[in-house]
């Protein structure tokens, strides 16, 4: 069989490159295997200079087969499939007939002279077959090492090449389109980095991402969903896109769905996008109608296995009028904030519709002016199918409105039809289902109009691959200024941390642990400081302060009331206590009794746990105190929680315990004479620091009111007493002009002096009597016996609080503190407290940008590795194609 080959048959050999058609893929495979081969068996020059003449003749063929129809298509496929069996009986007369070596080496070289001469007969066919196959693999890889190399100013004349998908290229929509995987992997790791660096505060620091604009309904958001595959995006009769919309697309080809995420908000795994639309939809719509627009970005991250590695923006669309509803600055502030996207490196994706003059359209006069030469902008012409084909021919050829970059026809939407049914019908349809619908239309409508828009380039799938390959070559172009704007800043921020923080590594975790760790050592030193006698010593105070109540309202109190001769009976002078007293004398030893009764029965366990609890409670703010922790006020209330926790969960049992222990002592106390005498000294103090006391209270009262004053009003309520009338009204103007307040004072300068003379009576005669020596004598001493009940019960308590409160509490106290920091915090919660402190704050934050330079420093160094290697590799495959050709 053969081919006519004509020069207006022929195309560009770079239809290789990017054609991409299967069968040409599949052929390319093999015959590299037969190009190892080849080398391997080291062929005679002679046989290479056949491969290279052979490889012309093939080179033709191709080139013709890609502009016929599909039938010289299948005629090419049938050659190549006759040259793939000349070649196996080339190598099978090469390694089979070993006794024939000079036959086959005869045909060489008859197919060597051949190939010098401009052509070759038919007798050394496998030869030549193996020389042109060889070629073809030599002239694919040129090809698209070229394509790789191409600068972006090359893209329209690439454009061009770009073919619709031919019949025998039906394919399932819902499988993923082959992709260059170094092209996948190379953009995946550039938009990480990319990601890496938005976090970073720095103008000069970032790559480019790609900015989707136009007017409302121009097709924006069904542009990106048909990138995507779902329906996400916010819909809606009003202006419902009022957030910047950053979309990262991530290619997993593992992943068995579609998952999107939101970073900000803490929302992964979202596989419902009808939920999705929903969040977006609720965010867009909490900006208040008043504002309009946002700043605030919205941040989407979606994976899947039929999506490219891209990252996109999504902003609010342009307006020609505000609607009565809206504020009249709305136009301004949705060009500003566009326009603040729009800045380089970004990439502009210039989104307009087929049916409106490019005269008007509002996002190409926005590119214009952030993009003045077209460099950085695709125009994106949607609704083709609205139009004729020759006036959406007339838009795609890039010449009334020219783009660097060029334009891309799609066809976002199927039509509806008027029934409700049919093939392409979105009345019912949605989601996944409505992308499939449109494919399918966009597919059979671009190849039924297949002459009118050759040459020109149109598809969602072309406009995939067009902001890939893009958004790679821009991101590749930005790499190396990138990367020293970063080696520049992580200097800077280097030699800060040095300076400030001496290279002292801190992270929220390890800033938490180091105060926890401190407070765990003061609990330890605690457990030795408040030892025993501390402990008593707390209890016994309390006590002590009952014992002086019980004390006063059995013995001390002698209110003065001017009734009491009338209505209160007379009780026996204190005075007697001084004197001896029978054993029959049963005033006495009753008050006694039952002074003691009350202190015993006062509910000394509950007292006593509750003091304690409070004491440990007051030096675990002391601990706090002493670490950072005092400048976190939620984390010294979660101290002080902690420390609650696990006194009460031993608080009931502890106070029972101690209250059956001090159970005997209310039925009979037995002292010691050493107790005797330690309560002596204990009680005479006690008295001496009430008397002093009553001292003070009394020239308080003396020096608010004045000592001439307050005498005339003690000596009128004398007075009044000694003349019995009590039916005298303190408060009339008949009180010699003293006020309410002023006899109120002269009552409690009068029970102070009274209780003054009173304690100095019996502190006399406790400290120096004989009588209150000997613990015989408690009803005239009831100071001593009191006092030394008080110490019996305080020494019995402790030993039970000891073990049953302290001992529980040291050791679960720390697990306690792990559990409420480590245990129930999150991530988040944690950093928030440790930047509480404006110090830490700082340091924290300059350790984080340190980090984060350095990691993003590593993947860039990384990447521009990837590509030196490359290179590098390319350059040696070209110079042994070229070596391998001559």
């Amino acid at each position: 069989m053969s081919l006519d080959i004509s020069s207006s048959s022929l195309i560009k050999p770079n239809f290789w490159a990017r054609g991409r058609n299967k069968s040409v893929m599949i052929a390319t495979r093999n015959l590299g295997f037969v190009k190892i081969i080849a080398r391997a068996t080291k062929i005679p020059a002679y046989i290479g200079g056949t491969m290279a003449a052979g490889g012309t003749y093939i080179a033709y063929k191709v080139e013709q087969a890609s502009t016929y129809t599909q039938d010289k298509l299948s005629a090419f496929k049938d050659f190549t499939d006759g040259v793939f069996d000349k070649t196996g009986d080339f190598f099978k007369s090469m390694t089979g007939n070993s006794g024939t070596g000079n036959d086959g080496g005869a045909g060489g070289a008859e197919g060597g002279a051949g190939g010098a001469g401009g052509g070759g007969g038919g007798e050394n066919d496998a030869a030549t077959a193996l020389g042109a196959t060889a070629a073809a693999v030599g002239l694919t890889v040129d090809d698209d090492d070229d394509a790789d190399e191409t600068a972006v100013e090359d893209e329209d004349e690439d454009e061009e090449t770009m073919k619709l998908i031919d019949d025998d290229e039906d394919e399932d929509f819902e499988s993923q389109e082959e992709t260059d995987d170094h092209m996948l992997n190379l953009t995946r790791q550039m938009i990480e980095i990319r990601n890496l660096l938005a976090s970073i505060d720095h103008d000069g620091i970032r790559l480019p991402s790609i900015v989707v604009i136009g007017s409302q309904s121009s097709g924006k958001s069904s542009v990106l969903e048909s990138v995507v595959g779902q329906e996400f995006l916010p819909k809606g009769s009003n202006m419902v896109t009022r957030r910047p919309i950053e979309l990262t697309l991530i290619n997993t080809p593992e992943s068995a769905s579609n998952v999107a995420e939101l970073p900000a908000l803490k929302m992964s795994n979202i596989t419902d996008f009808t939920q999705l639309q929903k969040i977006l939809y609720d965010l867009n719509m909490a900006v208040p109608e008043s504002e309009c627009i946002s700043n605030d970005p919205i941040q989407v991250t979606i994976r899947s296995p039929k999506v490219p590695d891209l990252s996109l923006v999504d902003l609010p669309g342009y307006i020609q009028v505000e609607a009565a509803d809206q504020p009249i600055e709305l136009k301004k502030k949705i060009r500003e904030l566009c326009f603040k996207y729009l800045e380089p490196p970004n990439i502009i994706l210039a989104i307009s519709a087929a049916d409106v003059d490019l005269a008007n359209s509002a996002a190409l006069r926005a590119s214009r002016l952030a993009d003045p030469r077209g460099e950085r902008t695709i125009g994106v012409i949607t609704k083709l199918d609205l139009v004729s084909p020759k006036v959406a021919r007339k838009i795609l050829t890039n010449k009334k409105y020219p783009l660097r970059l060029g334009y891309v026809g799609v066809i976002t939407k199927a039509p509806s039809t008027k029934e409700g049914g049919g093939l392409f019908s979105r009345s019912k349809v949605t989601g996944y289902q409505a992308f499939v619908a449109q494919q399918n239309f966009e597919h059979t409508y671009l190849k039924e109009h297949r002459d009118e828009f050759y040459g020109t380039t149109v598809s969602t799938k072309n406009l995939k691959k067009k902001l890939m390959r893009v958004l790679e070559k821009t991101m590749a172009a930005s790499l190396r200024p990138t990367h020293l704007a970063i080696q520049q800043e992580m200097e800077e921020t280097a030699y800060q941390f040095k300076v400030e923080f001496n290279d002292r590594p801190l992270t929220p975790e390890m800033y938490l642990a180091n105060n926890i760790d401190m407070l765990k050592l003061g609990t330890k030193d605690l457990s030795h400081e408040f030892s025993r006698n501390e402990l008593k010593a707390i209890l016994k105070n309390a006590l002590d302060q009952k014992v002086l109540d019980l004390l006063a309202e059995r013995y001390w109190n002698k209110p003065f009331d001017l009734n009491s001769s009338t209505t209160v009976a007379v009780e026996p002078n204190l005075k007697e206590l001084t004197q001896s007293i029978h054993d029959d004398d049963l005033y006495w030893h009753k008050k006694l009794d039952l002074a003691s009764g009350s202190l015993t029965k006062l509910g000394v366990g509950r007292l006593s746990t509750n003091l304690i609890t409070n004491a440990l409670l007051t030096e675990v703010d002391n601990l706090v105190d002493n670490t950072q922790l005092r400048k976190h006020p939620m984390a010294k209330q979660a101290v002080r929680d902690a420390a609650k926790t696990v006194l009460s969960s031993k608080y009931y049992s502890t106070a029972d315990q101690v209250e059956n222990c001090i159970k005997p002592y209310k039925y009979e106390i037995e002292l010691e004479d050493r107790e005797w005498q330690a309560s002596k000294e204990n009680a005479v103090n006690l008295l001496k620091e009430e008397m002093r006391q009553c001292n003070e209270l009394y020239h308080d009262i003396k020096a608010r009111v004045g000592g001439r004053k307050l005498q005339q009003v003690i000596t009128y309520l004398e007075k009044l007493k000694q003349q019995k009338t009590a039916d005298v009204d303190l408060t009339s103007n008949e009180t010699l002009g003293f006020s309410p307040t002023l006899i109120q004072r002269g009552k409690e300068a009068i029970f102070l002096r009274d209780r003054l003379s009173i304690l100095k009576m019996r502190h006399s005669f406790v400290k120096n009597s004989k009588k209150c020596r000997s613990k015989e004598n408690k009803y005239q001493c009831p100071e001593i016996f009191l006092d030394a009940v008080a110490s019996k019960i305080a020494s019995t308590s402790i030993l039970f609080l000891n073990v049953e409160l302290l001992s529980d509490f040291y050791y679960n106290f720390p697990r306690e503190l792990d559990m409420k920091f480590f245990n129930n915090l999150s991530k988040e919660d944690i950093e928030k407290f440790a930047k509480e402190d404006p110090k830490i704050k700082k340091h924290i934050e300059l350790q984080e940008r340190k980090d984060l330079l350095e990691n993003a420093l590593s993947k860039i160094e990384s990447v521009l590795a990837i590509q030196r290697t490359q290179k590098k590799t390319e350059s040696v495959d070209n110079d042994q194609k070229s070596l391998f050709k001559w």
